[in-house]
């Protein structure tokens, strides 16, 4: 595969092999290397090829990771194999497709020299591509002169154009592989982003209004029970239409209600104390907040139950600090949309403790659970004994004089919302094309966009919902935009 970079032909050389040892035009290959160093050299290629596979192998999994964080590849399941070391990931799904690549590859060529001119094309296409995104990066990330990318473009872009324009020759030879297959994938993702954000942008057209809500009162016109509903949504602000739904058709629901959203930045990493931004939705008596979790395409989110208590610090410190800003003159009171950044708490009434199963120490308030959700929760521990490995926390509620008995009443009302349970709340919102739409968006809508999401992870597998405290809701859309309205790339 690489003898052509040098001064000689891979015929050349077994040529001249040949021409000392006629009796070996059968084995040419494996009796040019002497028989002293034959396995030596055996475990050396075989070792190489070993590290230039797990290469690729590692380079697939950490680019198609970063793919999913920005939204453009389905929902897959990615394990981490290594607590330290965050790059170390290993993705099931596309490992067996690789092996699967692999093998079609392999029988299908059955010659080495078309199998080299395929990786010609994807390695000399790579490089262009990277010095062309390159040009970009010295423009917008470093903000050097224009005059600074053009000249690096031209140059190495003539350069590895010249390579590129070479090797198109190769394409009938094998090289078409590799472009079928970036082909194949570029429509995957392209299908996957079009259907994911049409159906945001339904979402966000179709927000439940605030007037409504404070029409329905505090009580959301049903019976608030102690709990705290996380409910998940892809809105940073604004009511996703599914709580409307949610109210209508349940009895009952939580008292305090906190609706996440979890988004991925364009970022490698996102610092812990920059992760939380805590909203308010709706007057202090709707007991209603907003939390925009945000992770960047690197960050590596945790499977450990540490995000409830997390997040029940940070509405608490978010709490105090409105309180206090709510005595200045250029405080705000905005319903919905005034967002604060959460970091490690440091005024905070609350403390968290880790407690053992039967700690009931002064101070802590005791669980308001109804004995069938606790013999439930047990016999699903019983089910999954990691669970049982986990830490318990309780919290505590300091007396301190400096809160306002307002902030103090609310807190209380906190910690027992935390203490009867916590739910998670799903919607599942469907899309559909109309029977007024061109075929080329019915097939991407009905066809492609359906096929990936009944085929990658659910929802509450990929964000670790346990099933045991999950409810969720289904909904249908029918999408009217036109298909090129918003361009994706």
């Amino acid at each position: 595969m690489f003898a052509d970079l040098g001064h000689f032909t891979p015929f050349s050389i077994r040529a001249a092999f040949l021409s000392k040892n006629y009796a070996s035009v059968e084995r040419t290959f494996y009796d040019s290397i002497p028989d002293r160093v034959f396995w030596p050299v055996f475990v050396v290629a075989t070792l190489a090829a070993i590290v230039g596979s797990q290469a690729v192998i590692s380079a697939t999994f950490s680019i198609v990771k970063q793919c999913h964080a920005l939204g453009c590849f389905p929902r897959i399941k990615i394990v981490h194999t290594s607590r330290h070391i965050s790059g170390r990931i290993y993705i099931p799904e596309i490992n067996w497709i690789l092996l699967v690549l692999c093998l079609a590859v392999t029988v299908g060529f059955r010659d080495t020299t078309l199998i080299g001119n395929a990786y010609g094309i994807a390695a000399i296409t790579v490089m262009f591509v990277t010095t062309c995104l390159m040009s970009l990066v010295i423009i917008i990330v470093w903000r050097k002169n224009f005059l600074w990318a053009i000249g690096f473009l031209l140059f190495f872009g003539w350069i590895e154009g010249s390579y590129l324009s070479a090797s198109v020759m190769k394409v009938p030879q094998g090289g078409w592989a590799p472009l079928a297959l970036s082909a194949i994938f570029m429509v995957v993702m392209y299908v996957w982003h079009y259907g994911t954000r049409r159906k945001y942008m339904f979402d966000l057209q179709n927000k439940v209004s605030m007037k409504w809500i404070l029409t329905l009162g505090p009580s959301l016109g049903i019976v608030r029970v102690p709990g705290i509903g996380l409910i998940y949504t892809e809105l940073v602000t604004g009511v996703p239409a599914i709580f409307s739904h949610f109210v209508t058709n349940l009895p009952a629901f939580h008292q305090v209600l906190v609706f996440v959203c979890i988004k991925s930045v364009p970022v490698p990493f996102v610092p812990a104390e920059e992760r939380y931004l805590i909203g308010r939705i709706g007057p202090k008596v709707y007991h209603m907040y907003r939390c925009i979790v945000r992770y960047g395409y690197k960050d590596i989110p945790k499977d450990d139950n540490d995000f409830e208590n997390r997040l029940i610090l940070s509405i608490a410190e978010f709490i105090q600090m409105e309180a206090e800003e709510s005595q200045s003159t250029s405080y705000e009171n905005s319903l919905d949309g005034r967002m604060a950044v959460i970091s490690t708490p440091v005024r905070s009434s609350m403390r968290m403790v880790i407690a053992d199963e039967d700690d009931n120490a002064a101070g802590s308030i005791p669980s308001s659970k109804s004995p069938t959700l606790q013999s439930l929760q047990s016999m699903y521990e019983m089910d999954a004994p990691q669970l049982g490995r986990q830490r318990r926390v309780r919290f505590e509620l300091f007396n301190s004089p400096t809160v306002a008995p307002t902030v103090r009443e609310e807190l209380l009302e906190l910690i027992k919302a935390k203490e009867a349970g916590v739910a998670y709340i799903l919607g599942h919102s469907y899309i559909k094309a109309r029977k007024s739409s061109s075929f080329l968006k019915k097939f991407a809508i009905d066809v492609g966009y359906s096929f990936l999401r009944k085929n990658c992870r659910g929802p509450a597998v990929a964000l670790n919902i346990p099933h045991i405290s999950l409810i969720e809701k289904i909904l249908y859309n029918h999408l009217t935009v036109p298909w090129c309205s918003h361009p994706l790339f």
